[in-house]
């Protein structure tokens, strides 16, 4: 049994156990969860080791000292949960008056406009409508974090599609996109502009670009095995027919993308970790997460946020987005899939708390969101990856000891 660490709020004892249960039912290995509610953080919790078993590393374990714990500070690669985070970024420019939502990507970033992009417009690129999931010539893991050569390829490569006209996860190519285009409205790469614009004012352990004082800190990630579980304990954990072929597929729009940087990199890897890489390079703490989400949609005690009243988000800006961008049929996950701008929104491929809720799942496993109707900001974080990219059983045992925690404090 996994000693978890932490405390819940009364009312919030269900978490807490659907928390401990995914350690025995669904084989997690290190793991936290934190639950903001009303600006006030209700759950708290974590467990697990922060390295694997096997795990080859500097920390005790190399010395026979066993896998190091996970511990409260222990932040974590987050993987795409980082696409929620680094889209607050394009939504608060726009906020103040800096980026045009509804203008072409070309006017900040000429270049952009080869190879019939020049109608693409940024609300296109945050709603993954650009129609440029993937590089006809892979990056290589260095060449994905130099900064010049991402935005290089993303800027010269042919849409596969008409941009507009349809919808596809930008699983690797959003790194580019996005990085490049924050990088030519403010003059500041986009790991800067959170680390100043949102992460130090709230006090965030959060970081697109690790420094490399926080190394030890960081849970090294690797795959767990999925454990056959009752179907009453979540989610069918076997994909489709479709998506298991469009994943073995190579010449899938599938394969294609999630192979934008090929060969995989090494997420453990110490020049991975400081690259700022928004589709999937964010490092960050549950707390974080949790305390991000909750900002945005309402003000948190003791955050030094003078904008909009205290939160990050405007009211105008919370309803841009979570208003409806995509949906139906994603030409890269082969599933029904609803974006916002630059968010996931609730539906069956990626459930979250109601229709109201608004985040981004990582692949793998973490999950992070708010939800402005229940007043809470949710994340949590895992080192345990497994396959599947919007609604590991993990994550989804948590929600729904979350929703009936919540029903049951409102009966």
């Amino acid at each position: 049994m996994v000693d978890v660490q932490g405390t819940v709020a009364d009312g919030f004892e269900p978490v807490r156990d659907a928390f401990a249960a995914n350690f025995t039912r669904h084989g997690e290995r290190g793991a936290a969860m934190v639950l903001y509610r009303e600006g006030e953080k209700v759950v708290d919790l974590w467990g697990g080791t922060k390295t694997p078993d096997d795990d080859g590393g500097s920390g005790p374990e190399a010395s026979g000292g066993g896998p190091e714990p996970w511990t409260q500070d222990t932040a974590q690669v987050v993987r795409s949960v980082t696409k929620g985070v680094a889209a607050a970024v394009p939504l608060l420019l726009h906020q103040r008056g800096q980026l045009d939502l509804d203008g072409r990507v070309s006017t900040y970033w000429p270049e952009f406009k080869a190879a019939g992009k020049e109608r693409v417009l940024v609300r296109h690129l945050l709603a993954h409508r650009t129609g440029v999931p993937v590089l006809d010539t892979p990056l290589t893991p260095a060449e994905a974090v130099d900064g010049i050569s991402g935005p290089r390829a993303v800027a010269a490569q042919r849409p596969v599609w008409e941009p507009g006209t349809a919808h596809g996860y930008h699983a690797q190519t959003y790194s580019w996109l996005l990085g490049e285009l924050v990088r030519r409205v403010t003059g500041r790469t986009i790991g800067r502009w959170i680390a100043e614009e949102i992460a130090r004012p709230l006090g965030l352990d959060l970081w697109l670009g690790l420094p490399e004082e926080q190394r030890g800190r960081v849970g090294r990630i690797a795959a767990v095995e999925a454990l056959a579980a009752p179907a009453a304990h979540g989610p069918r954990l076997r994909p489709k027919r479709s998506v298991a072929e469009a994943y073995r597929d190579p010449e899938s729009l599938t394969r294609r993308a999630f192979a934008a940087i090929t060969p995989v990199p090494d997420e453990n890897d110490p020049a991975y970790l400081a690259a700022e890489l928004p589709a999937s390079g964010g490092v960050a703490t549950a707390e974080a997460l949790a305390r991000f989400y909750a900002a945005l949609i309402g003000p948190l005690p003791s955050a030094r946020t003078a904008r909009s009243g205290g939160r990050l988000f405007a009211p105008a800006t919370l309803t841009m987005a979570r208003t409806e961008e995509s949906a139906g049929p994603d030409r890269v996950l082969v599933v029904g899939t609803r974006y916002g701008l630059g968010y996931m929104l609730h539906g069956p491929a990626c459930p979250l708390l109601g229709p109201g809720s608004f985040g981004h799942p990582g692949r793998g496993g973490s999950l992070a969101f708010a939800d402005p109707e229940a007043r809470i900001g949710f994340a949590y974080v895992t080192n345990g990856m497994r396959r599947g990219v919007t609604a590991d059983p993990r994550a989804q045992a948590l929600v729904r000891a979350v929703r009936t925690s919540l029903a049951a404090r409102e009966a």
